[in-house]
């Protein structure tokens, strides 16, 4: 009988984090990712640009241009249009993951779909993405950004051998590197990544995510310029009633984000209904959109021209109040009728307008106050409140606002998290049948260890004991299904099971074998008292045996025993732990159970 210790519990070593080589790895392999991340970003907006001059103004330049200089008369309402058709046929016949606004479905392939996007989602999502923000779709470009740098992280992992979390590991890597190129953001894109992508805090995909939103960060202002996206000169006010005062804004815009995700889903909903096929349905929606640009051409495009303005207080209450009500209702449509375009610029702008509108009966510059309306309804709308906080500061330089901001995305996120049960995100993965839990804890079995759960001195079987006596034995006394074998000393010679005992039921012929010679000579799993309990779960899931003996490594005698029930034992302390409500000072303590000596 071998006893040795399969490789997962030999070679695991006590340690704060699990972490090994492959993290240096994959960091170099991030280099990589993180500049195909920033020239995916440069590509993007270029084809913004070029559909964006084509649409509206006749011409092939990749040249910025914006939208509300166009003078195209009625035929606002038919553009959107003709860009929605050919957002619906790409989506059709090229692939219907170019629809909707790109996070989400990162998401989706990061837990149900092994990491794994298709090179021609990496392809037709900028493309569609442009031709939809061009024409005038009131989306901004980090959603299909988030979507193209992941697709370039997976493709690239894809040709190595990877496991599927190293593969999300670089898939997230590319998406923070597209976020930070196209919006100058390093620290917030990290944070998005954790705080919405990864679904863990390790170092392992920490490191390299950081590492590819640095490289991107390093060659933005090569690509795309440098400095903050929308610098703003607003002082942010110093005294107390300014925290108070954006905590109340961030109770306001939490509201909002949660009426709009509502909204959003009931028009989907209605789309749904409709008696066509749901190609053509980006092309009704842009009807909604063309009629918007009618009464405020604001409301068209990603508007970063408009985030600008209203971090600058350079639009007047009509617009500001247009941009509030109309881009809420044209985007809400053009979203829900499932074209390709992202969340993040439009909910600046709406968080942002109604920032800028409650600044109007605060002390300080309306400009400060969008700015702390962007930070609450992101951080209300996605569930990223500390991305909220930073995202918003990092777009203007302005840092020393900070405490406004935090005070802004916690009120937010806080309401969101009591009236909704899901984020704008997630929401869309639970249509589809895919439940999403964004809380992150630490697993009770990595925090407990085989020695304090383990039923000490377990009964065992010596190993003298014979076969015809164990079969009698598992017959008529075995309360368990398997038992430990032991030495004359206690070391640990095997396990012999209810399952071994009826094997030799209907073999008679070595009755009076030991069971030292009758055990199998198959490696027997062990556990030390040091061993995680989690560490056993994996072990007891491998082997199949659902009791492992912990043994002492020097003397190699059996201490205890861990089961399945145990371990179920642990996961209900913590649910205890967790829900259990009890006052401790001002009353009596139960008396003690322990016997005091004589």
């Amino acid at each position: 009988m071998s006893l040795t210790p399969p490789r997962s519990v030999e070679g695991h070593q006590l340690a704060d984090h699990s972490v090994d080589r492959r993290m240096v790895m994959l960091a170099i392999m991030a280099i990589v990712v993180g500049t195909g991340g920033a020239f995916g970003a440069w590509v993007l907006v270029k084809l913004i640009a070029i559909a964006t001059n084509l649409f509206w103004f006749g011409r092939l330049s990749a040249d910025h241009s914006v939208i509300t200089d166009a003078s195209v008369g009625w035929l606002v309402v038919v553009i959107p249009v003709v860009g929605s058709l050919v957002v619906g046929l790409m989506a059709r016949f090229g692939s219907d993951k170019i629809r909707g606004h790109g996070i989400p479905e990162a998401i989706e392939t990061i837990l149900f779909g092994e990491s794994r996007l298709s090179l021609k989602v990496a392809l037709l999502k900028p493309l569609s993405s442009a031709i939809s923000i061009g024409s005038g779709g009131p989306f901004g470009a980090e959603g299909p950004i988030i979507m193209t740098g992941g697709a370039i992280g997976s493709l690239f992992a894809q040709c190595f051998h990877l496991s599927a979390a190293e593969r999300k590991t670089l898939l997230v890597a590319g998406a923070a590197a597209g976020m930070t190129a196209i919006f100058g953001t390093p620290l917030a894109a990290i944070l998005l990544a954790v705080e919405v992508l990864l679904f863990e805090w390790k170092p392992r995909s920490f490191v390299p995510v950081l590492v590819a939103a640095l490289i991107s960060f390093a060659w933005r202002p090569l690509l795309l310029g440098s400095g903050p996206m929308f610098p703003m000169t607003a002082i942010a006010p110093q005294a107390s009633w300014a925290l108070l005062a954006s905590g109340g804004i961030g109770l306001i815009v939490g509201l909002e984000a949660a009426l709009l995700s509502t909204s959003l889903y009931r028009i989907e909903d209605l789309f749904h209904r409709l008696p066509f096929h749901w190609m053509w349905w980006p092309a009704i929606g842009a009807v909604v959109v063309g009629l918007g640009g009618l009464i405020d051409a604001h409301v068209l495009g990603a508007g970063y021209a408009s985030i600008e303005a209203l971090l600058n207080a350079s639009l007047s209450l009509r617009v500001v109040a247009a941009l509030l009500v109309v881009k809420a209702i044209v985007w809400l449509v053009a979203l829900g009728s499932g074209t390709s375009g992202g969340v993040l610029a439009p909910l600046l702008i709406l968080g942002g307008a109604a920032g800028f509108l409650l600044g109007q009966f605060l002390p300080g510059d309306p400009g400060f106050w969008a700015m702390i309306g962007m930070a609450g309804i992101m951080s209300g709308a996605m569930r990223a409140p500390m991305t909220g906080a930073i995202f918003a500061v990092e777009l203007t330089g302005h840092f020393s606002a900070i405490p406004c901001t935090i005070a802004a995305a916690g009120s937010a996120y806080a309401v969101s998290v009591l009236l909704m049960r899901r984020s704008i995100l997630t929401e869309k993965i639970a249509r589809r049948g895919r439940h999403i839990l964004q809380e992150y804890t630490v697993d009770p079995l990595d925090l407990i260890q085989a020695g304090q759960i383990m039923t000490r001195d377990p009964a065992t079987l010596p190993g003298t004991m014979t076969v015809e006596q164990a079969v009698s034995f598992f017959a008529n006394e075995a309360v368990h299904r398997s038992y430990p074998v032991i030495d004359p000393q206690g070391r640990l010679l095997g396990l012999v099971s209810r399952t071994d005992a009826l094997r030799w039921q209907s073999d008679r012929d070595d009755d009076q074998t030991p069971l030292v010679d009758a055990i199998s000579d198959a490696a027997q799993p062990i556990a030390y008292p040091d061993t995680q309990t989690g560490v056993v779960a994996d072990l007891i899931v491998e082997s199949g045996i659902g009791r492992i003996p912990i043994i002492d490594p020097e003397t190699r005698r059996v201490l205890g025993i861990l089961s399945r029930q145990d371990l179920l034992k642990t996961r209900s302390a913590n649910r205890h732990a967790e829900l259990g409500r009890s006052r401790h000072v001002g009353t009596k303590r139960p008396p003690s159970k322990v016997q005091k000596p004589a």
